[in-house]
């Protein structure tokens, strides 16, 4: 009789426990069976706002860094500074081009059809972009010729005192509205009339 009363009394503290507690039996943590689904649920769901959580916090701490580098890489080509270069051709006629700084004279007549030879591609073998600097203040910015320029500077025709080959003048801020000359005409000891094109 003690027994049964028991029983239903044990039985009906069990049904009094909410659903979604687990109770202890010998030690032995038990989820009610009624439970176990939202269990689950509920554990998809945190491991859901876990993944959004990391995602949002992982994109967010980074955005910077992907805009900065994206931008950097796209305004470092706009940003390449030019200076502005004024050719004088065998006619007297002026023709204004941008330059590149870090570029020479002769690749940048090239660039813009600006007729200067240039037989030796740059090699310092030969005259052939032979161009007079027409202001002795630019003149004096430029570095000074090494021998071998001078040596073929020595063949060039119309040699003059601010003569310099065009493959040695390299575009620099200073020489920002440089004006240079063409001589009327060119020596090529190499290939006697030879115009190599642009690269």
């Amino acid at each position: 009789m003690l027994f049964h009363r028991l029983s239903r009394l044990g039985s009906r503290i069990v049904k009094e426990l909410p659903r979604e507690r687990h109770f202890s039996v010998c030690g032995m943590r038990v989820l009610q069976r009624s439970s176990y689904g939202q269990y689950l649920q509920s554990s998809a769901a945190v491991t859901q706002r876990q993944s959004r959580t990391f995602h949002q916090a992982f994109f967010s701490s980074n955005y910077h860094l992907f805009t900065s580098f994206s931008t950097v890489s796209g305004n470092s080509a706009e940003e390449t500074e030019k200076i502005n270069v004024i050719f004088v051709d065998k006619d007297g006629e002026e023709i204004h081009i941008k330059v590149p700084v870090g570029m020479n004279i002769l690749e940048a007549a090239h660039e813009n059809d600006i007729e200067l030879e240039g037989a030796c591609e740059c090699s310092l073998a030969c005259s052939t972009c032979h161009v007079i600097v027409m202001d002795t203040e630019y003149y004096n910015k430029l570095e000074e010729p090494t021998d071998e320029e001078n040596d073929m500077l020595d063949l060039a025709f119309g040699l003059t005192e601010t003569s310099r080959l065009g493959c040695q003048v390299i575009a620099k801020a200073e020489l920002d509205g440089i004006r240079l000359a063409i001589p009327s005409a060119t020596r090529n000891f190499a290939v006697d009339g030879f115009v190599p094109k642009p690269h």
